[in-house]
This record gives structure tokens, sequence and C-alpha cells, in this order.
């Protein structure tokens, strides 16, 4: 892997070494996290293909063949976490994953749920040392979007 990237003037930029995060430290609409996470659950979900005219236009994307929700977490608590088509394989239960870019996404505008897009990356790594904190489930949290008007 290259170590540095080239800018648009030519000039090369070192690549930045990961910051790591805690489960604990998820905050609703942000993205960029790299965490180290243990596979809890994963529940599949079934997905109904109700026809529908505006997924016959080209523009529309298709939606994905397979779907998992999987309860993943460290030593500060849990999250669920939607894998997609090939992310389904990798996420099983008792696995350490690092997931790579992840962003939280508002399920139902209420609650948190984690999600690598195909910006992100998920790599399986060696067993983690830590035990999870399933009491801490950041995705039974609710929150609701308010907006502050300036009264001045």
């Amino acid at each position: 892997m290259a170590t540095a990237t080239a800018a648009a003037g030519g000039q090369v930029t070192p690549k930045r070494k990961p910051v790591f995060v805690k489960v604990e430290d998820l905050k609703p609409g942000t993205s960029g996290h790299t965490l180290i996470v243990k596979v809890v659950e994963t529940t599949p979900v079934k997905i109904s293909h109700k026809p529908n005219r505006s997924r016959s236009l080209l523009s529309r994307s298709t939606p994905p063949d397979r779907i998992a929700e999987c309860v993943v977490g460290d030593e500060t608590g849990t999250i669920i976490f939607t894998a997609r088509n090939e992310q389904v394989e990798i996420m099983k239960e008792g696995a350490t994953v690092i997931l790579r870019n992840a962003k939280i996404v508002m399920f139902k505008r209420t609650t948190m749920r984690l999600a690598v897009d195909k910006w992100g990356r998920i790599e399986v790594t060696e067993p983690a040392k830590f035990a999870v904190k399933q009491d801490n489930n950041l995705s039974l949290v609710e929150y609701e979007l308010v907006t502050v008007s300036d009264q001045n």
C-alpha cells in the first residue's frame, strides 16, 4: 500500500494515521469513523420487492439483494450496524472487524444505525481482547430534531 498520495498540484501529501473512536463517542449525523468492534448478533432482514413505478426509472439505484442488522460493539457500548450484500458474509457472530469510513444513519429519523457505504471498508481482524458492554445500546436512544430560532 502506498504511503503517500499525489495532490492536484503534483505535491505528495502523506497519508494520515486512522483515529479509532469508541462506540459511545458516536453522534447523529456524523461520518468518517474508524472503529474496532465485535459482532454480537446478526439478524437477516427480509426484503419485500413491491412493484413500484419509480424503481423502473433508470436513475434509481437497485435495492440491495441482502440486508442484515448486526449488533456490534466494544467495551463502551453497542449499536446496530446495517450490512448490505457482500458485507453480510463478513459480519458473522463473534467476528472482530475494523469499520473504516463508517457513518451514522438515522433510522426512521429517530434512532442511530451504523453503516459502511461504497467509500468505506470492512476488514476482519484478529479477535479482540475486550468484552462487549451490551447494556449501553446507542440504537435504543431516540433523538428528536429541534430547530432553534435566533431571537435578537
